[in-house]
């Protein structure tokens, strides 16, 4: 059995069995039935537990007229993202918004708890987070680029010209499905390097010189989930373009 973190102890005595008996009601064997929920599984439990209790906290105390620091921190984040969205997309660019933010503060919390004692990150524990992630940009912006075309979407595919559509078509899905794992490798390598150069220099000098890489991961961690959710505004306006 792999080793577990006090959180994911706690989850697996209070709803392991449960959760071992959905499995296999799915026909899924879980790899340990005594300890079905995943460190991963955990933290990304963890986060968004933070992240609703954090948004009802910003809701309760909403105010036109002495906004808290929280509220301007919130207000800030959803205006860079809104302006980052209008200037790529275009002035169509507001309804994309509330997803561009919901995934860009899952990851960046995902990635930022592993630098707290006691938690891992969970984008970089294993390449199935990032993935799952990657995967909800993939269908978000595909599903988008139904809407707005319609059955039309489909000759984004095929290509400028119908005679090249057999050519266009395996290149152009293939060029899709390669955005899930860049976006997947990305992010997975990028905190997961992060999160073991830490590890290691704090086991070695645990004073000192862990700070500055403690400091470069926090960087690192803006930086991908600041990646993360340009490449799928890029994504968004490809798929919405007018000209599909």
């Amino acid at each position: 059995m792999p080793e577990q973190l006090w959180l994911t102890e706690i989850l697996n005595h209070l709803f392991g069995g449960t959760v071992t008996s959905l499995l296999r009601a799915l026909h899924i064997e879980p790899h340990y039935p005594q300890a079905p929920i995943t460190n991963a599984a955990a933290m990304q439990i963890l986060v968004f537990v933070f992240l609703v209790a954090v948004f009802a906290l910003v809701r309760s105390g909403l105010s036109v007229d002495k906004p808290g620091a929280l509220q301007h921190i919130f207000e800030g984040a959803q205006s860079f993202i809104q302006h980052q969205s209008r200037e790529i997309i275009g002035r169509h660019s507001e309804p994309f918004t509330p997803f561009l933010m919901a995934l860009g503060l899952f990851i960046l919390i995902c990635n930022l708890i592993g630098m707290i004692p006691g938690f891992e990150s969970p984008t970089g524990e294993t390449a199935s987070v990032p993935l799952g992630c990657a995967i909800c940009a993939f269908v978000y912006y595909q599903t988008q680029g139904f809407r707005h075309a319609g059955i039309g979407y489909l000759k984004h595919f095929a290509g400028p010209m119908p005679i090249l559509a057999p050519l266009m078509l395996p290149i152009e899905l293939i060029s899709h499905l390669a955005r899930v794992l860049s976006l997947t490798i990305r992010l997975y390598a990028n905190i997961f390097a992060g999160d073991m150069v830490t590890w290691v220099f704090f086991s070695l000098v645990p004073v000192g010189i862990p700070i500055a890489f403690l400091g470069l991961h926090l960087g690192v961690s803006i930086l991908q989930t600041y990646i993360f959710v340009l490449l799928t505004t890029v994504y968004l306006q490809g798929a919405v373009a007018e000209e599909h």
